[in-house]
């Protein structure tokens, strides 16, 4: 066998039947009187000796492949998906959002459930989305309400319009997000309609997340009245950097000293690191602590984000 392998001839002969004639390895494996291990080998020697040169054209307008594996090598997260930045920030938000529509259609799969958390990212996904009713899809919300000023980013209504564009299913979570104490949330998922939703949510196929920052201009939870000033100042001193479904982690990605998360009707954070498939919605500079914390925390698979925000965690302690 090294000696076949070793005939720089045979190799050339190999190559052009597999890459210019498009034939098979069993194909060639007939014609060469090799076997298709032989085959596979003599390819694998023609690349190594620089006799078969591949080269991948990217006709798209920005090439982000790079850093998006950079990312994911740093991080050992499973993909980063990179949109183009924006200055428009709804733009930004839509650009994001049509980036998970794409990004769903892609791996689910007959049947599957699909969780979400709120935010005007996650709540735009449903116009890109495309109608299938034969994938039967059900989408379910992983966190309560979030207040009634903001009603079109309330979970419920964001897994009605998911549904409602693809021809899917839903559940529905009746209860606030957040209550006064640990005991009331406890007396909340005691009953059977909402532990049911509850459990659901703990065990879906695919959640769709939103990355939450502490920045009060930029906050969901300030402009939807569950949070005020005081409240984001005292959780930055308690060393708070972001949430998903408003459980609150530091930047290493740590969230059990936060008594806040204790109060929040949902899935926690222990619930959303066994879902086999995450994926991290977060556009913006200002969230990047936030976006570097969820993944040391390890509760996201899949990274959405614009360029700059990409590049800026790529190279944090990237000395």
């Amino acid at each position: 066998m090294r000696k076949i392998v070793g005939t720089t001839s045979l190799i050339i002969k190999c190559c052009k039947l597999y890459y210019e004639d498009s034939l098979t390895q069993d194909e060639i494996s007939n014609i060469l009187g090799v076997s298709r291990p032989t085959v596979s080998r003599l390819l694998d020697e023609g690349r190594k000796r620089g006799i078969v040169k591949i080269e991948i054209v990217n006709p798209l307008k920005n090439n982000y492949e790079d850093l998006e594996r950079n990312i994911e090598k740093k991080y050992g997260i499973r993909e980063v998906i990179i949109v183009d930045d924006d200055d428009d920030e709804n733009m930004q938000k839509k650009l994001a959002a049509k980036c998970a529509a794409e990004y769903l259609e892609r791996i689910a799969k007959k049947g599957n459930k699909i969780g979400v958390s709120m935010g005007t990212t996650i709540k735009n996904i449903s116009k890109y989305i495309n109608p299938n009713p034969k994938m039967n899809l059900e989408f379910i919300p992983l966190i309560g309400g979030i207040g009634q000023i903001q009603i079109e980013i309330h979970p419920n209504q964001i897994v009605m319009d998911l549904a409602k564009a693809c021809n899917g299913k839903f559940k529905l979570l009746h209860v606030p997000a957040v209550v006064s104490d640990s005991v009331s949330r406890d007396d909340f998922i005691k009953e059977k309609s909402i532990n049911e939703v509850l459990m659901m949510g703990k065990n879906v196929d695919i959640a769709i997340v939103a990355i939450g920052s502490l920045v009060m201009e930029k906050s969901t939870m300030m402009k939807s009245g569950y949070f005020n000033k005081e409240d984001i100042t005292k959780f930055k001193k308690e060393g708070a950097v972001g949430d998903i479904c408003l459980q609150f982690y530091n930047i290493n990605g740590e969230f059990i000293n936060f008594k806040f998360n204790k109060r929040v009707i949902g899935i926690n954070l222990d619930d959303i690191k066994k879902i086999k498939t995450v994926v991290g919605v977060a556009c913006g500079n200002y969230k990047i602590d936030a976006i570097i914390g969820a993944l040391n925390g390890n509760f996201i698979d899949v990274l959405i984000t614009n360029y700059s925000t990409a590049k800026n965690i790529y190279e944090i302690n990237n000395d």
